[in-house]
C-alpha cells in the first residue's frame, strides 16, 4: 500500500517550500493524507483488517501532531494547507 514514486514526486512538487524540499511539515502532511485516504478506501472493503486500522489511527495521530506544529508556527500556512488538502470540513 505504499505510495508510487510518481505520486510522491507530484506531492513533492505541489507542497514543497523550496526546490529541494522533501521533508518539510507540509510535504509530510500531504504524504500522510494520501496514505490515509488509500487506507480508508482499503478498510471500506476489508473491515476486519485490524492491523491496517491500527496503522491508520497511528498515521492520523502523526498528521494531527504535524498540523498542530504548523498551526503554532504559521497560522496562515496552516489554513492554506488544510484548504488545499480538503481537511476539516
Amino acid at each position: 500500500m505504499a505510495l508510487l514514486q510518481e505520486r510522491k514526486q507530484e506531492l513533492f512538487a505541489a507542497y514543497q517550500i523550496h526546490p529541494t524540499d522533501t521533508g518539510s511539515s507540509d510535504v509530510q502532511v500531504a504524504m500522510l493524507t494520501e496514505r490515509i485516504n488509500q487506507l480508508s478506501a482499503h478498510l471500506k472493503t476489508h473491515s476486519k483488517d485490524f492491523s491496517s486500522r491500527r496503522s491508520l489511527l497511528k498515521m492520523i495521530g502523526q498528521r494531527k501532531r504535524l498540523l498542530a506544529y504548523i498551526r503554532q508556527k504559521d497560522t496562515e500556512r496552516y489554513k492554506n494547507l488544510i484548504q488545499r488538502l480538503g481537511l476539516r470540513g
